[in-house]
């Protein structure tokens, strides 16, 4: 297990996340010794949707509004229908995931969570997974799109479902160790 020990890790969502896409990425990440907190446009609590139906309730622990990208090493996008498709009408989390970018800081997105990656120009060029419905949606962005079950391009990982979480933590936490590990030490 990679040491993740002082890297700070925003996950950012909206109501609709996909409960398991948070909540497991998460516990790899605390396991290998990251702090992590969820950003959200919501005030105090954003709701998690259960495969198909709403689930738990989970607090808000940094407003979006108040986030400042220089506090945070790296960034986790879960997925779920309708929380991306929300950050990607707000231009305060697309500005969010933008300066993670252009920051070089590593990202983490899987199943619809790359869709806000399109809107903050994050997309082009990339070698990128996701759930099959954004296929065409990131071709048309530029990205090369792969029905694989992790990818990893330069300061990005991706992957596709529920299913891909194993993998898809594995190298998560490898990229964070590599990636925001050493800006830390630096």
């Amino acid at each position: 297990m990679e040491n993740l020990k002082g890297v700070r890790v925003a996950i950012l969502v909206d109501n609709g996340f996909e409960r398991v896409e948070l909540t497991e990425p998460r516990k790899a990440l605390e396991e290998a010794g990251a702090e992590t907190k969820i950003v959200s446009p919501q005030e105090k609590e954003v709701r998690a949707w259960e495969t198909k139906q709403w689930g738990g309730q989970y607090p808000v622990e940094q407003r979006l509004d108040e986030a400042k990208p220089d506090n945070f090493d790296a960034l986790l996008l879960p997925g779920g229908v309708m929380n991306p498709d929300h950050l990607r009408m707000n231009p305060k989390a697309v500005s969010l995931v933008k300066a993670f970018f252009d920051a070089g800081k590593p990202v983490a997105a899987i199943c619809h969570g790359p869709w806000t990656l399109i809107e903050a120009d994050a997309a082009k060029g990339r070698k990128i997974t996701s759930w099959p419905s954004l296929k065409t949606d990131l071709k048309n962005a530029g990205a090369d799109w792969a029905d694989k079950e992790v990818i990893v391009d330069q300061n990005l990982v991706s992957s596709r479902k529920p299913d891909d979480i194993p993998a898809f933590n594995r190298e998560m936490i490898k990229l964070f160790a590599e990636k925001a590990g050493k800006s830390r030490a630096a």
